[in-house]
């Protein structure tokens, strides 16, 4: 397998979820016009959390998780390129291969996590409590009322993206190995949230 077109991020990408993006690093501006010339429509590149370091210019230290990311959109600006990639599939990082003249890695795709009617009440719990926990945030996202697929695997990840976590616990969700540990762990982790925000505010 060819190595993959990389672009780390400070923010992690779940599959079903889109992300709009500001190109305007150079090596980044040529990684998504080679991806543009591509023959094929659907063309994919590859985002990462970095966990140490700056996301312009290099030398960071990135995850070793991430989620392709489909781009389905571009507009060029003055200086730059505005761009929408929607997540798809997830993997893990093999190696990094030379970044000349923009960031590659050889990936390795994981498996999809698989859906069954069993899981449905806890996925009406999820969503119960991540969007109480929203409605209790003084700057809710503003996507939180957005309105989830009916395809309950994309839900699941919809709802795992608007939940009110920071991005190491964001994270620790992408490396869900089952759908009940994905929806488990977004419980959990928004609950975790909710207790830090009341001794924030002594509520």
């Amino acid at each position: 397998m060819a190595p993959s077109p990389m672009f780390p991020l400070g923010s992690v990408l779940f599959p079903f979820v889109p992300i709009p993006l500001r190109v305007f690093e150079p090596r980044y501006l040529t990684m998504v016009g080679r991806l543009l010339d591509e023959d094929e429509p659907g063309f994919e590149f590859g985002v990462v959390l970095i966990e140490r370091g700056p996301e312009a210019g290099g030398g960071d230290q990135r995850a070793s998780v991430g989620t392709m990311a489909r781009l389905v959109s571009a507009a060029a600006g003055a200086d730059d390129l505005l761009i929408v990639g929607v997540g798809t599939r997830r993997f893990t990082v093999d190696r990094w291969v030379d970044e000349n003249p923009y960031p590659r890695a050889e990936l390795s795709m994981l498996p999809e996590l698989e859906w069954s009617e069993a899981l449905a009440p806890l996925r009406a719990e999820a969503e119960a409590v991540v969007r109480r926990v929203i409605a209790r945030v003084a700057e809710p996202q503003p996507d939180a009322g957005a309105e989830l697929s009916d395809d309950p695997v994309a839900a699941a990840w919809q709802l795992a993206a608007i939940a009110p976590l920071g991005e190491y616990d964001r994270y620790t969700l992408l490396q869900s190995t089952s759908m009940g540990s994905l929806l488990r762990q977004t419980i959990d982790l928004t609950l975790e949230a909710e207790e830090l925000w009341s001794a924030e505010w002594g509520s």
